[in-house]
């Protein structure tokens, strides 16, 4: 029978069969293999078996194997000669050192180690006690494992278990090793630049970082020399920690850096692994000074499983990690948000103004598309330069401070989710359903003032074409081939849906170009580069500076939004996914042309109104994929609670029920 096979329920492997098998065992792997079976041993539940109350089953059977062990002196010295064995050969230093932390600084490496552990099958045979940790444990024992009461671990502190520990504990030894790595690491990563440049200079004026070498030098030394009770021990561990609690205070200055000039993940992930080392050479001090060293031992062992799991996880290491760059893409993109909500009947009256302007921008772009496209080029270029149509008429209506519907929902989500910081009362929930009644209403007003402007300029182009070439700018074909397109009964509203998901996507790159902008000082390089100060002079540099810092991330948005209009869809066919966009200002304006082409004859054809009603269903879905992307980002970046989000579901349901209409305009009461 393997070491590690299992058997029924109830069958003689189990303790019996375990115990026997501790006898003969010489070599280092098969040692290894028989304490991975033992804790197989005390995580099986035969078939029927409870704990008592609380009580986990794993503990239950601890109990009962050191019962046995202590009625059964052969079956003790067994056992015994395989943990003095396995002490003997471990080494122990890097488990409490390194078990948890990245090899380098930079969260790209550590996502590609995980990878590498959940993929690379692991050996039992090593002297490394962090590369056997995973062989022997599991994410779920960290329950049990904190569930081992006082009594159980001071039996399991006895001499005779510690094997060749027993005397000079030189598993104290041990752990001042690892502490003294620990803390070679806490400091390199102090004294990195990315780190120490971003630092509050108040924090670093006793020099922390500088100091943590030699005192933990002083305090090994103490350790070593036997004598935990000597007050010189109890003087440098204080000292120690000391300097440690300066070193988290330094470490936290960082955030405020970040929040005022952009965010990195890499420097979010180096502080965030600078501060679990500081707790866990904390943890091992507590092991170290204790005089009952028992609870210390479980709590480290705890935090040891505890990191086991998350190692296994790379989505919870990028939801960790990129929390707080979407928390400040949100913000950013709340800033340029907040303008595209209309409060009041003014601000409503001018949203349908700058609309309408946007709309009649749209309207040559359609005409442009249909250009492009009689070109006959290649699927790439088409597509590009169709991207390339798109991207310019954006910025343009950018720099004209005229709106495009569509683009509203991804900015505006994150300026409604900064209101989402409180929403204990039911008077905050209403406040923030005001605030989603008035960005509807602007995203009625966008959209109404768009295709106000968008339809009849593309009209009265064809009708104009009519007039005097004698024949519209877009032809019969095209025309028909729209009315194929467009209609409601094809995948219109697949379409629309992914448009959605790219109107998302162009405000998350917006939000991580203006942080990429500010964290580097492009602003400040502009306005003061010597080089760029000789070409442009100094006041233009400085309008130069103001002008992309205000505006790198609506430039950002409408050009990566164009290109992805027009190349993604290339892209997707190219890799067998027939995806295309529906953009509902640009499919108007589409219909329109398309009509012009064929005459007042097609408003009695059915597939006209199909493709009317997939307008309506084009609006919708580009409107609601995209709010509601950027506004699930915005709400998981500010950490909004379920229950609070039912709450709100249930506040706009009621407001809906009662006060449609002000959704689409403004009412008497606003």
């Amino acid at each position: 029978m393997s070491l590690l096979s299992r058997q029924g329920d109830g069958s003689p492997w189990d303790l019996t069969a375990l115990l026997n098998a501790a006898e003969g065992l010489a070599s280092r792997a098969q040692r290894h293999l028989w304490l991975a079976r033992l804790l197989e041993w005390l995580r099986h539940v035969p078939r029927g078996a409870q704990g008592e109350g609380s009580t986990p089953m794993p503990v239950l059977r601890l109990r009962h194997l050191l019962n046995v062990l202590e009625k059964n002196p052969e079956y003790q010295a067994r056992v015994m000669q395989v943990f003095v064995g396995f002490w003997t050969e471990i080494r122990s230093a890097g488990l409490f050192s390194d078990f948890g932390f990245g090899p380098r600084m930079a969260l790209g490496s550590e996502i590609w180690e995980r990878l590498r552990t959940r993929v690379l099958p692991t050996t039992p045979d090593t002297r490394e006690l962090a590369e056997l940790f995973p062989v022997l444990f599991r994410p779920e024992d960290e329950a049990w494992i904190g569930a081992i009461d006082r009594a159980t671990l001071q039996r399991l502190g006895m001499p005779a278990w510690r094997g060749v520990q027993q005397g000079t504990d030189p598993w104290r030894a041990e752990m001042m090793d690892a502490v003294t790595y620990l803390v070679s690491a806490v400091r390199a990563a102090g004294f990195s630049g990315p780190l120490r440049m971003r630092m509050s200079e108040a924090a670093l004026a006793d020099e922390p970082f500088r100091q943590l070498a030699g005192s933990t030098e002083r305090l090994r030394e103490v350790v070593l020399a036997g004598d935990l009770q000597q007050p010189a021990l109890r003087q440098q561990a204080a000292y120690l920690r000391a300097l440690l609690a300066q070193c988290r205070t330094a470490v936290d200055s960082i955030t405020q850096h970040l929040e005022e000039f952009g965010i990195s993940v890499d420097i979010v992930y180096e502080m965030d692994q600078l501060q679990a080392r500081v707790q866990r050479i904390e943890m091992l001090l507590d092991c170290v000074l204790a005089d009952e060293p028992a609870p210390a031992l479980q709590r480290l062992t705890q935090e040891l499983v505890h990191t086991l799991g998350q190692r296994r996880g790379v989505r919870t290491l990028l939801a960790q990690h990129y929390a707080q760059l979407s928390r400040k893409m949100a913000e950013r993109s709340a800033e340029t948000g907040e303008h595209y909500i209309a409060h009041t009947r003014d601000e409503y009256r001018d949203m349908l103004k700058r609309a309408a302007g946007g709309g009649a921008v749209l309207a040559g772009t359609t005409l442009m598309k249909f250009g492009v496209m009689a070109l006959g080029l290649s699927a790439f270029w088409s597509g590009f330069w169709a991207g390339a149509n798109y991207a310019v008429s954006f910025v343009i209506i950018m720099l004209l401070h005229w709106t495009v519907a569509t683009k509203q929902p991804a900015m505006t989500a994150p300026a409604m989710a900064q209101r989402l910081g409180d929403l204990k009362s039911d008077a905050s929930v209403e406040g923030f359903v005001d605030d989603v009644v008035h960005l509807l209403r602007s995203q009625a007003a966008g959209i109404f003032g768009n295709l106000a402007l968008c339809a009849p300029m593309v009209l009265a182009a064809q009708w104009l074409a009519w007039g005097v070439a004698g024949a519209p700018l877009v032809g019969e074909h095209s025309a028909e081939h729209v009315l194929e397109t467009l209609t409601l009964l094809g995948p219109t509203a697949l379409y629309a849906a992914f448009t959605g998901v790219l109107l998302f996507a162009s405000s998350l790159i917006a939000g991580w170009v203006e942080n990429w902008f500010v964290f580097h000082r492009l602003d400040s390089a502009i306005a003061w580069n010597p080089t760029i100060v000789a070409r442009l002079g100094a006041s233009r540099a400085l309008r130069w500076s103001n002008w992309w810092r205000y505006n790198i991330s609506g430039v950002a948005a409408n050009v990566s939004l164009g290109m992805m209009l027009g190349v993604v869809p290339v892209v997707m066919s190219f890799l067998g996914l027939p995806l295309e966009v529906r953009h509902v200002t640009l499919s108007t304006g589409q219909l329109a042309a398309a009509a012009g082409a064929l005459g007042w004859e097609v408003l009695h054809a059915a597939p006209f109104w199909w493709c009317v009603a997939g307008i309506v269903a084009t609006g919708l879905l580009n409107i609601g994929v995209s709010f509601w992307l950027a506004f699930k980002l915005a709400a998981r970046a500010r950490g909004v609670r379920a229950a609070d989000q039912q709450r709100i579901v249930a506040a706009l349901t009621r407001r809906l029920r009662h006060k449609l209409p002000s959704f689409l305009w403004p009412t008497a009461r606003g």
